[in-house]
């Protein structure tokens, strides 16, 4: 297993966030200083709170670190669109290059979004099936 899959195995394990929980989880959703990650439209369409274990909170901050350097080379190259949930799109268009709306755990490539036709990193669903299977 590698280290971002260990990592994201490591943060299910210590939160008890299901995996479509972590899948899902955004920059913004992870907070340092309280150590707790906000779990937006979970189970039963709700949200809720969790702490962040002090065991993988140093591992997340590196991790989001590296995050933050392909963010800033997607912005440059114009690849840096995120989809935004219901119709946050429409309403707020700037907030999909932010980087506050990045998932936390992408894909590897690009895709194109096949509502929108705009290519960008995600894929996320694709990058776990190889996080999860046996080598």
């Amino acid at each position: 297993m590698d280290a971002v899959c260990r990592l994201l195995a490591r943060l299910l394990y210590g939160t008890g966030m299901r995996l479509m929980d972590g899948i899902r989880l955004r920059v913004q959703d992870v907070d340092f200083a309280p150590a707790e990650i906000r779990i937006r439209d979970g189970k039963g369409a709700r949200d809720r709170v969790t702490m962040l274990p002090e065991e993988v909170s140093a591992d997340l901050c590196e991790h989001l670190g590296g995050r933050k350097l392909v963010f800033e080379d997607d912005l440059r190259a114009g690849k840096a669109s995120v989809f935004l949930p219901d119709t946050l799109e429409r309403k707020y268009p700037a907030p999909r290059t932010s980087w506050s709306w990045r998932y936390v755990f992408v894909a590897g490539s690009y895709s194109v979004d096949p509502r929108r036709g705009v290519e960008r990193l995600s894929g996320f669903i694709i990058w776990t099936r190889s996080c999860c299977s046996a080598r």
